[in-house]
């Protein structure tokens, strides 16, 4: 009885391994072109153990081998050194990996199995195929969902920083906003603002736009919105930095900002609000 394709596979996992690190373009981007020993060393365990699942494919006695492909795939997806390597590129090792399956199925079949039938030959290439293209289709979209909750995080820590409430002194604390500000800038920095105001008890906010490229009529209204929640808690809000080509869209758009008190520089207002603070 000859060798089954699932032993014989079984048996040179870690040569497959080997075979594939020493076929790896070195010159690559990301994990693959690594020189340190301890990254290459986790990339081969890696690399080891999706030969280890994959060879159950194999195996007519194994009916989970999908559960535990899908989790190596979410687990290597999730790798910060994958996550800063090309997809293409790990695509492409995806597809040098089947082909180095393909060449051991030959091996076999001249070795172990001559009188293997060509229909049996030809599903046992079908099942390669077809496994790789399944395994190779989730990895892209868990790596395409991860990349972006990283991206999405990254732009929430950007624009977070990006709308600090500074104290010039005991009674005032500066907003200076700088960019452009979308709508989800806008509702972040909405919110910030009124936790900031409330845990450092802020008296007088003074919101600067010398820093804003253009002010809508939507960033207009998320403005008037976040003076009227200041308001609510306490904080006397104001502007400074309108520039004349800003004040001119403003008009042009029925922007009405008379009813919020506006300076023409920062350290004009401080002046003027600090002079306010201490008469009480």
């Amino acid at each position: 009885m000859p060798l089954s394709l699932y032993q014989y596979f079984k048996d040179r996992s870690a040569e497959l391994t080997e075979t594939w690190y020493a076929n790896l373009d070195k010159s690559k981007e990301g994990i693959y072109g690594t020189t340190d020993p301890i990254k290459i060393k986790q990339l081969k365990a890696q690399n080891r153990q999706f030969h280890e699942l994959f060879i159950e494919i194999f195996n007519p006695a194994n009916e989970e081998v999908d559960i535990y492909i899908d989790k190596w795939v979410t687990d290597i997806a999730s790798d910060p050194a994958h996550l800063d390597t090309p997809l293409p590129e790990i695509m492409e090792e995806f597809l040098n990996t089947q082909s180095l399956y393909l060449h051991a199925l030959h091996q076999y079949v001249e070795t172990h199995h001559p009188e293997m039938s060509i229909k049996q030959y030809n599903e046992t290439i079908q099942l390669i195929f077809h496994s790789f293209k399944k395994i190779m289709i989730a990895f892209s979209v868990r790596n395409q969902e991860l990349s972006e909750e990283l991206l999405q995080a990254q732009k929430d820590m950007i624009t977070e920083l990006s709308s600090p409430v500074i104290h010039l002194n005991e009674q005032v604390a500066l907003l200076p906003l700088i960019g452009e500000i979308d709508t989800h800038r806008a509702k972040v920095i909405f919110d910030q603002t009124l936790e900031q105001c409330v845990n450092t008890r802020v008296d007088s906010l003074l919101i600067d736009l010398s820093g804003v490229p253009v002010i809508d009529t939507m960033v207009a209204n998320q403005i008037f919105s976040l003076i009227d929640g200041l308001k609510l808690i306490g904080t006397k809000a104001s502007l400074s930095g309108i520039r004349p080509e800003i004040a001119q869209t403003a008009i042009q758009l029925g922007i009405d900002f008379t009813h919020i008190r506006i300076y023409s520089s920062i350290s004009a207002a401080l002046e003027k609000l600090s002079f306010e603070a201490k008469l009480g």
